[in-house]
């Protein structure tokens, strides 16, 4: 029995705005993965969620998702950031949204 696939409209369901306070725990736990503006996070947390290893190793290649640094984590903690996030356990995927 091969495990179940996960939907994008599944998924694009469980997306929400995050504030940055919601994800000092996840952080301090390095789970949360940052995912870069030009990317559709909704087709990240899928290719995650699928276990597509090809996709998600080419965006990690391009640094296009990475591991939240510090720098970027005090960033987002300073300012006041639109961060939406989606749970891919055991990663949190997070994506500033440009303004």
């Amino acid at each position: 029995m091969s495990p179940p696939s996960h939907n994008r409209q599944d998924l694009h369901a469980q997306t929400a705005r995050i504030d940055w306070r919601e994800l000092e725990r996840p952080f301090a736990r390095g789970v949360v993965l940052r995912v870069a503006a030009d990317l559709d996070l909704v087709a990240v947390a899928t290719c995650f969620a699928n276990d597509d290893k090809d996709t998600v190793a080419a965006w990690m290649d391009a640094a296009q998702v990475a591991h939240l640094d510090l720098p970027g984590a005090q960033a987002w903690a300073g300012g006041n950031a639109e961060l939406w996030a989606v749970v891919v356990a055991p990663w949190v995927l997070v994506q500033e949204r440009r303004r």
